[in-house]
């Protein structure tokens, strides 16, 4: 029975988190900022992950072949969007978005199979680092760390690494090589 307990309080954490970024993502567009389409496009801050924009096939060791995603803007370029397809049916979405009240990124990542995860982070010209707790099948807690790296103009590094110490040891989970789609 405790099992259940936990899976139900698993249940309603993500659910409020998920919540709590959707507020957010919903406050941002609903934001007098937001209601000027250039407010994000003029902003420095909120372009900082722009050079991930565009359509992209992605290598990742072990896959046979190679995936599709697609990195574009919404809600007046406040919100970063990536719709990734993967190999047997496997597909999801990252969003990513940055705060202008708090002067912080935050990410969510969610696929057809029916995980979310909750992100904190920071994003430079060229790299981006997040942060985000989660939980495994079993209830055991994970940090979550993804890389986002510009290589060159064609080219993007994401590294996605687990935790179970706190951050003392990192297990790669996903290595991709993103390499642009030329029209």
């Amino acid at each position: 029975m405790e099992h259940t307990g936990s899976q139900n309080s698993l249940s309603l954490i993500s659910s409020l988190v998920v919540a709590s970024l959707l507020g957010v993502l919903l406050s941002l567009a609903s934001s007098p900022a937001a209601a000027q389409p250039s407010s994000c496009a003029a902003n420095q801050q909120h372009r900082q992950l722009d050079f991930w924009l565009g359509t992209w096939t992605v290598a990742y060791p072990h896959a046979s072949t190679l995936s599709k995603s697609t990195v574009s803007l919404d809600l007046d370029t406040c919100l970063l969007i990536e719709h990734w397809v993967g190999g047997n049916g496997h597909e999801g979405m990252n969003m990513f978005a940055y705060s202008s009240d708090d002067k912080s990124w935050r990410g969510m990542f969610a696929d057809n199979e029916g995980r979310v995860h909750m992100f904190e982070g920071t994003a430079a010209s060229g790299s981006a680092e997040f942060h985000g707790p989660s939980r495994g099948p079993n209830g055991e807690e994970f940090i979550n760390r993804l890389k986002i790296v510009q290589l060159n103009a064609d080219k993007v590094e994401q590294t996605w690494e687990k935790s179970s110490d706190s951050g003392a040891t990192w297990t790669i989970e996903f290595q991709g090589e993103y390499s642009r789609v030329k029209p």
